[in-house]
């Protein structure tokens, strides 16, 4: 393992000399803050040596360059929105290097439909930009009121939307960033095809701040909907909604999304928002946003989905109130750990066609280890949000626990062709899980770029997979 070298006065005063005083932080009540994301596993939590907050990419290199000298850990950091404790650091100790200060809107053009951007602007307000020009910024995690556009970057964040529109991979044309060796580069371009070379932006967005720091970002606009409409289709089981994954895209209709609710999941969101639910006493949601270019257009599409959500046997379907039922999907989180702490947040994905068949062995594998859990699913890709129970199991048993249900569902996912995560990465959590069931090839080829592209080590070790010398 990488030898790593700690923090002393004379480093922290040169730092200073990089970012100004006031950028580096070392006092015990700042670093605080910075010692968790958004995980439930307190065994991750650790204090950084210090937090530098760079405004520019040339701060940023500076700061590699004085690490890759001393053979200090650098640990990227948007808005520690994350869940795995990838934007944490660890034993290797190091510094944190946040973005939060690079957070300016450079450049907008409405015509050619692009925006150029920091890492540390909030996903919400660069979509509420563009939709103020009559543009939509397709990206949309469920967080984006609070994370940066950088961390959707580093995590390849996927969200409501990416089952017509993509992840945020889809939505960016190219990125300025700062290897781990401290120099300056530029990926990708705003083109429509290239072959000229490696896409190395492909490998950057979604590398989770292991080979490179996003310090600039070329982003895809497209018109926004003209006519959009929220429908909920209520189902006896969640069997019959999960119908929809393939009976909408074979009928022609590409849902803008399409999540789905089990009524376990309806009467917790229920409990927590003190709010009446329909059908909350026996039904199952497939909630479906729809969007056109016209009205004529979005009424078709509703009238065939009411014919196809009727032919899978719904009990109801009709327009919903956007704000409701939409606030009511993204309570799941907060609703679930409310009523039972969760021990532990999943992020599975499977080929979509397959999910009906995941869920129907997850609830096998957790009768069997009685372990209990809920989820909603991004039913449209394949992509399922589970939070794993702290119930019907001791203190003392929960680690063994929690470790045989990982790795009997991590089995079952791998089966059904699936990955260990759709959207919420690797970090420090998953990587054992995902040493052991991701292909052996696949792996040794991603740590031979991981060291080519950072020969020292020093840019967020420990996280997605071990690096031996």
């Amino acid at each position: 393992m990488k030898e790593y070298h700690h923090l002393t006065p004379a480093l922290v005063e040169e730092l200073k000399g990089i970012v100004g005083e006031k950028y580096v932080y070392t006092d015990k009540d700042k670093l605080i803050p910075y010692e968790k994301d958004e995980g439930v596993e307190r065994e991750y939590f650790h204090l950084p040596e210090a937090v530098v907050l760079p405004e520019t990419a040339e701060q940023t290199a500076a700061v590699m360059k004085l690490a890759n000298r001393e053979r200090i850990p650098v640990v990227p950091r948007g808005a520690g929105t994350g869940l795995e404790f990838g934007a944490v650091t660890n034993n290797f100790g190091g510094i944190i290097l946040s973005t939060e200060r690079m957070n300016r809107i450079l450049e907008f053009d409405a015509d050619k439909m692009y925006m150029v951007v920091e890492p540390g602007v909030i996903t919400a307000e660069l979509q509420a930009l563009a939709k103020s020009k009559g543009l939509l910024y397709a990206g949309d995690p469920c967080s984006g009121d609070s994370c940066f556009i950088g961390g959707n970057a580093a995590t390849n964040a996927g969200g409501n939307r990416a089952v017509k529109y993509g992840t945020t991979r889809d939505q960016i044309y190219a990125i300025e960033v700062v290897t781990p060796t401290g120099e300056i580069a530029r990926f990708g371009g705003r083109l429509k095809k290239v072959t000229a070379g490696y896409p190395l932006e492909k490998i950057i967005i979604g590398s989770e701040g292991t080979l490179g720091i996003i310090t600039k970002l070329t982003l895809k606009l497209v018109p926004l909907p003209k006519y959009t409409v929220d429908i909920l289709a209520v189902f006896p089981t969640v069997e019959s909604a999960l119908s929809l994954v393939t009976a909408l895209p074979k009928a022609g209709i590409e849902p803008t999304c399409l999540e789905c609710m089990d009524n376990a999941v309806i009467r917790v969101v229920e409990q927590y928002l003190d709010e009446k639910q329909p059908y909350s006493d026996n039904g199952n949601y497939m909630v479906i946003q729809l969007d056109g270019k016209s009205e004529d257009d979005v009424d078709d599409m509703c009238v065939a989905v009411d014919e196809i959500c009727r032919a899978q046997g719904a009990l109801e379907i009709f327009v919903a109130d956007a704000d409701k039922v939409w606030n009511a999907r993204k309570a799941f989180t907060e609703a679930s750990a409310a009523e039972c702490p969760v021990a532990a947040m999943e992020d599975f994905v499977v080929p979509p066609d397959m999910l009906e068949k995941l869920l129907i062995e997850l609830e096998r594998i957790g009768q069997a280890q009685g372990v209990q859990f809920r989820g909603v699913s991004h039913a449209g890709d394949g992509n399922l949000h589970l939070d794993v129970l702290r119930r019907g199991f001791t203190a003392d048993e929960e680690a063994a626990k929690i470790e045989a249900f990982e790795d009997a569902a991590c089995a079952a996912v791998y089966a059904l062709g699936g990955k260990i995560s759709g959207e919420h990465g690797i970090g420090q959590k998953r990587k054992a899980l995902f040493a052991k069931y991701e292909d052996p090839a696949a792996l040794a080829l991603m740590k031979a770029v991981k060291k080519a592209f950072d020969p020292n080590l020093i840019l967020n070790p420990g996280k997605v997979f071990d690096m031996e010398e």
